[in-house]
C-alpha cells in the first residue's frame, strides 16, 4: 500500500533528501486564478457577493452572515454532555499550557539615561477560521480562540461554513464550542469568501457591522489558502497551510499496531493527507503494511484512507540508523512527527525541524489533536524548518520603545553621525546634532 524509498547505505545532501521525499502535490499558484475573483468581489461588494458565492460553494444562503446569538447558546444547550466533557478538558489544558507563554515587558538599560523597551501588545481583533469540509472540527475552534483571549485579544469572530443540514448555521458543535469558550461572534462562511470577509469587513443583511479583522488565522483547503495568500498585507496570516501530514521515526522496538494506527489516524483526514513512515526495520515495515491491510479495510474512511495512504505523498523510507532517520525527518520537516525508538526522549530531543513532537508509544498525534494541551494548528509542506505553530505569540506584537536623555544622546552622537555617513544619509546625523546646536556645554 505505501510506496517504499530505501536510502540505507546513502548519504544524501539536504537538497537531495527534499527532492527524494514524498509531498503532496499542492499548488497554491494554481488556485489563484479561481480566487482572486471572489476575493475582489468581496472587496468590492461586501455581503451580497459573500452570499452569492455561500450559494454556490455551499448550496445555502443564510439569513444573515452573523449567527444569532440564540443559537449559539441553544447549541451549547444540546450539545452531548460526553463531547461538552471533552472539550471543557481540551480547553483547559489548552489555557494551561498557553498560560506559560505569555511574555512580559522587559526593559534594557543600555547606557545612564538610555533604555528600550520591548512592549507586548496584542492584536486588536482577529478572525478564526474552523473547517468544515470532511469533517467537523470544534477542536480547532478550541485550538484558535484560547492562544487569542490568552495574548489579550479583545476582539474576536469565529468563522466556518454554513452547512444546508443545519439551516444555513456552522456546525452545532462548531457553535457550541465558540459559546462555551465565551465567544459571541461567528460569521456563517466559508472558504476564499471568509478570509476576504475577514480582511475587508462588510455590513449584514441586518444592518449590522461586520468588522474587519487585523489577522486571519485556521486551517482550511487550497482555496482558503490562496485567499490568505491573496489578501496578505492587508491583513496579517498565520500561515499557508497545505494538507495534513504525520512523519514516524521508528526503530525495532516500536509496535507496528500502533504506527499503522497513526498513520491510518492522520490519512483520515483528506485523501492528500501524508502519512510517511521513517524506520531502520524493514521487519518493522513489512509488519506495519500487514496491519494496515486489515487496518485500512475495516476502519469509517476507508476509501479516504486508502487514497492517501496510496498516494505519493505518503510512504516508509528505510534508513540504515535513527542517525540517518533524524537527518531525513529534518529535510521533511513534518507537521506532526512521532518518535517510537528506543530512547525516544533522547531521539526527540535532537529534532530541529518539525511542528510539533510526540515522544514514545503513548504520544499519539491524536492525543495532541484533542487534549494534551498543545496546539494542532502546525506548519505543515516542509514550513516548520522556518516556521512555528499557532501560539499566544502569534497574536502578539513585539514594539520597541526608546527612551533616551540629553547626556545620553549627546554620548553616541559622533557614533550616529560616523554611520550616517557611511551610508550617505547626512540628515540622519543632522537629525542628532541638530538638538545640541549653541550647545557651548
Amino acid at each position: 500500500m505505501l510506496n517504499r524509498t530505501d536510502l540505507r547505505g546513502q548519504v544524501p545532501s539536504s537538497a537531495e533528501l527534499r527532492a527524494a521525499l514524498p509531498r503532496a502535490e499542492y499548488d497554491v499558484d494554481a488556485a489563484l486564478h479561481q480566487v482572486r475573483p471572489v476575493v475582489e468581489a468581496v472587496r468590492d461588494r461586501g455581503v451580497p457577493a459573500v452570499l452569492e458565492f455561500t450559494e454556490r460553494f455551499d448550496k445555502v444562503r443564510p439569513a444573515t452572515v452573523r449567527v444569532p446569538a440564540a443559537e449559539l447558546a441553544r447549541a451549547l444547550d444540546q450539545l452531548d454532555p460526553q463531547v461538552r466533557a471533552a472539550l471543557e478538558e481540551s480547553v483547559a489544558r489548552a489555557r494551561k499550557v498557553h498560560a506559560d507563554q505569555r511574555r512580559q515587558d522587559v526593559t534594557t538599560q543600555v547606557v545612564a539615561g538610555g533604555t528600550v523597551t520591548e512592549r507586548w501588545v496584542p492584536v486588536e481583533r482577529v478572525g478564526l477560521y474552523a473547517p468544515g469540509g470532511l469533517a467537523v472540527y470544534p477542536s480547532t475552534v478550541v485550538m484558535n480562540v484560547v492562544p487569542a483571549q490568552l495574548a489579550g485579544v479583545g476582539s474576536l469572530v469565529v468563522c466556518s461554513p454554513p452547512q444546508a443540514a443545519f439551516g444555513g448555521l456552522p456546525h452545532p458543535t462548531i457553535l457550541a464550542a465558540a459559546a462555551l469558550l465565551g465567544v459571541d461572534e461567528v460569521w456563517a462562511v466559508g472558504g476564499a469568501q471568509a478570509v476576504a470577509l475577514v480582511a475587508y469587513g462588510g455590513t449584514d443583511t441586518d444592518g449590522t457591522e461586520l468588522a474587519p479583522a487585523d489577522i486571519v488565522t485556521g486551517p482550511g483547503n487550497i482555496y482558503l489558502t490562496a485567499a490568505k495568500r491573496l489578501v496578505r498585507g492587508t491583513i496579517g496570516i498565520d500561515s499557508e497551510a497545505g494538507p495534513t501530514e504525520i512523519a514516524i521515526l521508528a526503530d525495532e522496538t516500536a509496535d507496528p499496531v500502533h504506527v499503522a494506527a497513526d498513520l491510518i489516524s492522520q490519512a483520515e483526514h483528506d485523501p492528500l493527507a501524508a502519512s510517511v513512515l521513517v524506520t531502520t526495520s524493514e521487519q518493522l515495515a513489512d509488519a506495519v503494511e500487514r496491519e494496515l491491510s486489515t487496518r485500512v479495510a475495516a476502519t469509517k474512511h476507508s476509501e479516504r484512507v486508502g487514497e492517501a495512504l496510496g498516494g505519493k505523498q505518503s510512504g516508509i523510507i528505510l534508513v540504515s540508523t535513527v542517525e540517518d532517520g533524524l537527518r531525513v525527518v529534518d529535510a521533511y520537516a513534518a507537521e506532526h512527527l512521532e518518535i517510537q525508538t528506543a530512547d525516544a526522549r533522547e531521539v526527540a530531543a535532537r529534532v530541529r525541524n518539525a511542528g510539533a513532537v510526540f515522544v514514545g508509544a503513548y504520544a499519539p498525534v491524536s492525543l495532541g489533536d484533542y487534549c494534551a494541551g498543545s496546539n494542532h494548528v502546525l506548519p505543515t509542506g516542509g514550513f516548520a524548518r522556518h516556521s512555528s505553530g499557532l501560539s499566544v505569540q502569534s497574536f502578539l506584537k513585539g514594539i520597541h520603545v526608546v527612551d533616551y536623555s540629553s547626556d545620553a544622546l549627546r554620548e553616541v552622537a559622533p557614533r550616529v553621525v560616523a554611520l550616517a555617513d557611511a551610508e550617505d544619509l547626512p540628515a540622519h546625523g543632522e537629525a542628532v546634532t541638530a538638538r545640541f546646536e549653541g550647545d557651548r556645554s
